[in-house]
């Protein structure tokens, strides 16, 4: 059963000099396990747990895993992520359209919702303390992209709108 998964981070790109995910500090982290159907919630001092969590996972599903997540973890851990079994839906599009979008835009084009924040906007609100708020943003994206997963191993499809806003669909095999 899939695992779907997510983290937000302490600090921007624009602290660390630049785009070096891997100079991150995490925030929170958010999985939704499948087997159980239930959130869990992870912080710097979870990082173990949640590490074993994904170490279980038959599949870590994700948006930017590759190119985020998993870069932002490995400060804290020894553990390879990248070779679990790993279905990056951002890397899988990037492989099929030959350039990124966002969730967003995915979401947005598939299921008609949007995300309720942004990176940035969890990074203000770690400064102003309001970890809660970061969790429940979180646990939205965790839940976004487990519907657009959905959605996509039905139909065998997902949609954008590309710059021209026209809504584009494209083939997946997730």
């Amino acid at each position: 059963m899939p695992v779907f998964f997510d983290v937000e981070t302490q600090n921007s790109f624009e602290e660390v000099g630049g785009h070096y995910p891997e100079r991150l500090r995490l925030a929170v982290a958010v999985t939704y396990n499948t087997a159980d159907r239930v959130f869990q919630r992870y912080t710097e001092a979870d990082i173990p747990a949640l590490v074993s969590e994904l170490q279980a996972a038959d599949l870590i599903v994700g948006f930017n895993l590759y190119g985020f997540d998993y870069p932002v973890l490995k400060r804290y851990t020894p553990v390879e992520l990248s070779r679990l079994p790993t279905l990056d839906m951002l890397d899988a599009l990037y492989k099929r359209l030959g350039f990124r979008i966002s969730l967003d835009s995915v979401a947005a084009a598939t299921l008609g919702v949007n995300k309720s924040a942004d990176g940035l906007q969890a990074v203000r609100w770690w400064k102003a303390g309001r970890i809660e708020d970061i969790f429940t943003y979180c646990e939205k994206d965790v839940d976004i992209t487990r519907q657009v997963y959905e959605f996509g191993r039905q139909y065998h499809y997902v949609q954008y709108f590309d710059r021209q806003y026209r809504l584009q669909r494209v083939p997946v095999a997730w």
